[in-house]
C-alpha cells in the first residue's frame, strides 16, 4: 500500500520572479520535515534543487524540479519552478499539477514584472494562492509596502495571516493573527520559541485577526452565521472555512519568512498541511469530452503526463499526476492520443535528482517513471476500455526567433536528432524548417531559453552549433497595371520549343472589377498559402492559345510567385490576365508555355511599380513607470510606431507596432534596459509598404547575391 493516501496528500508549486527565493524555502522545508540534515544555499551551489550543471554554473533555476517533505501526517509535494520569463513553460506545467501556489514576494522589491505575469497563469487554472514575503531580514526589507503592493496588483482578497517584528537587519519574530501567537525565533533561524504577542502589539494583532475571520465568513453563510452568533469562529471553523475560501479565490492569505535563515517555513507548512486542499478537496477533472473525473484511489487508472526530462544513459524521464485510481509498478495503461499500450515498468518519488522507488502511487500523488515509448507532455494515460483524455498544458507564443546551424557540414542529421530531443523535453521551444527562408529557425522565450538550448546541444549532444540572424519573409507585390508578352523559341535538332505569351497583371483587391477591355472566358481564384491571393484569367480569344496549355503558364506564374523578382520572397496579391498568344503545331509544349509564363510575369512584375511588403508585428512590452521614457526611445529606434500607453495592473504597457526586422536582439535590449524588470510580448499583425531606402537597398543586396551565385 501507498505510505499516503488521496486526502493525506498534499501538491504544491513554489512561484515567483527571479531571486525572490523559492529555492532557499524549498531547501528549508525539507530541512524542517527531517529529509535533508543540512541546509543547502544557492551561494553554494548545494541545494537538492537546483543540482543541474548549468544552474549551477548561472546561479539561477531553469528547470522545475519536484521535491517532496512528510510533515505532521502528510506528504507535500513541492514542484520548485524558475522566476526568468523566458522558462514560463516549466512555471505552466507545475500550475497544471499542482493544488495550491506559494507566491513568493521580496520584502525589498514587492511585486514584480514576473510576478504580475505568474499570477495571470494563476488565475487561468483557478490556482489557490498564499503570498509568502521573503527577505524580510534584508536591511531594505518593507513589509507593509510589500502587502500594499500585492493588494494593488491582486485585490483586496489579500489578507494578512501574519506579519513581522523588526523587519531589516535585526528581523527574529512573527506575529501570527490567525493563532494570535507570536513566534520568536533564534539568531540562527529554526524552531522558534511561541510567545504571547506583546501589549505594544495587540491592538493591530486583535484588528487583523478581525479582518481575517470577517474575510473567511463572509463567503459562506452559515459561517457568517456563527461569526454574528459567537463574534468569532472557532479553530475547525476557521480551518474549513480558509480551505474553501482558498479553493474559491475568495483569499489570498499573507505570510512572512526569511528562507535564508530559515525563519517562517515550518508555520508555513503547517498551514499547508491544514487549511490547503488536497486534490480530492479540488473541483474534479473534466475530460475534453466532457466527462467528470472524479479523484478516487478507487475509481479508474488514469494520469497525466506534465513534464518530460532526457538523461543520459537512462533515457527519458516522465513526470506525472494521478488524476484516478492507483498506479502501479507493472500495470500497462492507454495513452489517449496515440492508442498506444504503455507498460509502467518503474514508479518513482523524486528529490531533485534522486529518485526512490516504490510500488505504487494513488489518486492525487506525483511521480515519475521511465521509458515510456510513445508518451510525451500532454498525454493522457489511462486504463484499458476507457477514453479519458485531459486538458493540454497550452503554452505561450514564442518572442524570440533565431536560425542555427551546425558548425561543421555533415553533422545536419545529428543536429535534427538533438533539436528533436529539445522539443521533446520542452513544449515552449519550436523547431521550423522553413522551406521559404532555407534556414533551420528556433523559436524561444528569450535569450536565456536560448542559451540553455545551446549549452544542451553542446554538452548533451557533442555538436558544435552557430546561431544566425533568421531571414525576413518578406512578401512581393506591385501597385499599378503592366503588359508584357515573352516569347521562347528553342531549336536544337527535331523537335523545338516554342510558345508565347501576352500578359497583364494588376494589384488585386477585394470586390475589384472585372475586365472590362478584354474578353473573359475563364477566372479561377487561389488562396496562396503564404497569405494574399492570386487571381487568374483566362482571356484568349480566337483559339491563340489552346486552352490546354494554360494550366502550363499558370504553373509559370506560380514558380516565379515563390522566388519573386526583387527579393526572391513570395509574391502575393496579383491578377494575371492572358489575353493572347502564339503556338506551333510541333513545337508547342507545356515546358514551352510554362517558360513563357514565367518569364511574361517576370517582366511585368518588374514593370508594375513592385513594392516590397514587411511583417509588422504588434508589440506589447510590460515595464514599471520609472522605465517607460527609455523603453519608447529604444522601440523608436527600431522604427517603431508607438501606438499608445496603458496601465496594467502596478505597471505601464507601451504598445507599438515593430518590423520583424528590426526585432533581432530586442530581447536581451529590453532585459538590459531594464535590469529584467520589464517584460514583452509579440505576435504578427500585418505586411506593410517598406520605407523605399530601405526596399532599394534590400533590392540591390538581393541583385547582388544573386549575381555571384551565379558566377559561382
Amino acid at each position: 500500500m501507498a505510505e499516503f493516501d488521496t486526502s493525506h496528500v498534499k501538491n504544491i508549486v513554489l512561484l515567483g520572479h527571479a531571486g525572490s527565493g523559492k529555492t532557499s524555502l524549498a531547501e528549508c522545508m525539507l530541512f524542517e520535515a527531517g529529509i535533508i540534515n543540512r541546509r543547502g544555499s544557492v551561494n553554494e551551489k548545494n541545494t537538492v534543487a537546483d543540482y543541474h550543471e548549468l544552474e549551477q554554473e548561472r546561479g539561477n533555476s531553469i528547470f522545475s524540479k519536484l521535491l517532496h517533505t512528510k510533515w505532521k501526517g502528510y506528504k507535500i509535494n513541492i514542484i520548485d519552478t524558475p522566476g526568468y520569463d523566458d522558462f514560463t513553460g516549466e512555471v505552466i506545467s507545475a500550475l497544471r499539477v499542482a493544488d495550491t501556489g506559494v507566491m513568493l514576494l521580496s520584502a525589498t522589491m514587492g511585486v514584480e514584472v514576473g510576478t504580475d505575469i505568474i499570477w495571470e497563469y494563476t488565475e487561468q487554472f483557478k490556482t489557490p494562492m498564499i503570498l509568502a514575503v521573503n527577505k524580510l531580514d534584508d536591511e531594505n526589507a518593507d513589509f507593509d509596502k510589500t502587502v500594499a503592493e500585492a493588494k494593488s496588483h491582486f485585490g483586496n482578497k489579500v489578507t494578512v495571516v501574519q506579519y513581522p517584528l523588526n523587519a531589516g537587519t535585526g528581523f527574529n519574530a512573527i506575529v501570527d493573527v490567525l493563532k494570535m501567537t507570536m513566534y520568536q525565533f533564534p539568531a540562527s533561524g529554526g524552531k522558534p520559541e511561541k510567545l504571547p504577542i506583546p501589549e505594544s502589539e495587540k491592538a493591530r494583532a486583535e484588528e487583523l485577526h478581525r479582518i481575517l475571520v470577517e474575510a473567511v465568513a463572509v463567503n459562506d453563510e452559515t459561517l457568517m452565521e456563527h461569526y454574528l452568533d459567537k463574534g468569532e469562529l472557532d479553530e475547525d471553523e476557521m480551518r474549513e472555512g480558509l480551505k474553501q475560501s482558498l479553493i474559491h479565490h475568495d483569499i489570498f492569505p499573507v505570510f512572512c519568512l526569511s528562507a535564508l535563515k530559515d525563519m517562517g517555513s515550518g508555520r508555513l507548512m503547517g498551514f499547508i498541511d491544514n487549511c490547503c486542499a488536497s486534490a480530492n478537496e479540488m473541483p474534479p477533472q473534466k475530460t475534453k469530452a466532457g466527462e467528470t473525473l472524479t479523484c478516487d484511489a478507487n475509481g479508474p487508472a488514469c494520469i497525466f503526463i506534465y513534464k518530460t526530462v532526457s538523461e543520459p544513459h537512462v533515457g527519458e524521464l516522465s513526470f506525472f499526476k494521478v488524476y484516478s485510481g492507483t498506479i502501479k509498478s507493472g500495470m500497462e495503461l492507454e495513452n489517449e492520443s496515440t492508442g498506444v499500450s504503455e507498460k509502467i515498468n518503474q514508479l518513482f518519488l523524486v528529490e531533485g535528482n534522486k529518485r526512490t522507488p516504490v510500488q505504487e502511487l494513488v489518486a492525487g500523488d506525483i511521480g515519475a517513471t521511465l521509458k515510456l515509448k510513445n508518451t510525451h507532455t500532454n498525454n493522457t494515460l489511462h486504463s484499458k476500455g476507457r477514453n479519458y483524455e485531459l486538458a493540454s498544458i497550452q503554452y505561450p507564443p514564442p518572442n524570440m526567433t533565431v536560425a542555427i546551424e551546425s558548425a561543421k557540414k555533415g553533422e545536419e542529421e545529428k543536429l535534427s536528432h538533438a533539436l528533436h530531443q529539445l522539443v521533446e523535453e520542452d513544449p515552449t521551444l519550436i523547431v521550423e524548417v522553413s522551406q521559404e527562408l532555407k534556414q533551420t529557425l528556433i523559436h524561444c522565450q528569450g535569450d536565456m531559453h536560448l542559451a540553455v538550448a545551446k549549452w544542451k546541444i553542446e554538452h548533451n549532444h557533442k555538436l558544435e552549433v552557430k546561431f544566425i540572424k533568421p531571414r525576413i519573409p518578406y512578401r512581393e507585390t506591385i501597385r499599378k497595371m503592366a503588359d508584357a508578352n515573352y516569347r521562347h523559341k528553342k531549336q536544337s535538332g527535331g523537335s523545338g520549343q516554342f510558345g508565347e505569351v501576352y500578359m497583364r497583371i494588376e494589384p488585386w483587391y477585394d470586390g475589384m472589377p472585372e475586365p472590362t477591355d478584354i474578353s473573359v472566358r475563364g477566372r479561377e481564384t487561389y488562396e496562396l498559402d503564404w497569405g494574399g491571393k492570386l487571381v487568374f484569367y483566362n482571356c484568349i480569344v480566337g483559339g491563340a492559345i489552346d486552352a490546354r496549355f494554360l494550366p502550363s503558364i499558370l504553373k509559370g506564374v506560380m514558380e516565379k510567385m515563390q522566388v519573386g523578382p526583387l527579393t526572391g520572397s513570395y509574391v502575393r496579391d496579383v491578377r494575371v490576365c492572358v489575353y493572347d498568344g502564339k503556338m506551333h503545331p510541333v513545337d508547342s509544349n507545356d515546358i514551352s508555355f510554362k517558360i513563357a509564363g514565367l518569364q511574361a510575369f517576370r517582366q511585368a512584375f518588374q514593370q508594375a511599380d513592385p513594392q516590397i511588403l514587411e511583417p509588422i508585428y504588434h508589440v506589447e512590452v510590460l515595464c514599471p513607470d520609472d522605465l517607460t521614457g527609455a523603453v519608447m526611445g529604444d522601440l523608436q529606434s527600431r522604427r517603431a510606431i508607438v501606438e499608445g500607453i496603458d496601465s496594467e495592473g502596478h505597471f505601464q504597457k507601451v504598445v507599438s507596432r515593430v518590423p520583424l526586422a528590426e526585432m533581432d536582439g530586442f530581447s536581451s535590449s529590453l532585459r538590459s534596459l531594464t535590469q529584467g524588470r520589464a517584460k514583452f510580448r509579440s505576435s504578427f499583425l500585418e505586411y506593410a509598404p517598406m520605407p523605399f531606402e530601405l526596399q532599394r537597398k534590400l533590392i540591390d543586396e538581393y541583385a547582388k547575391h544573386d549575381k555571384e551565385e551565379l558566377v559561382a
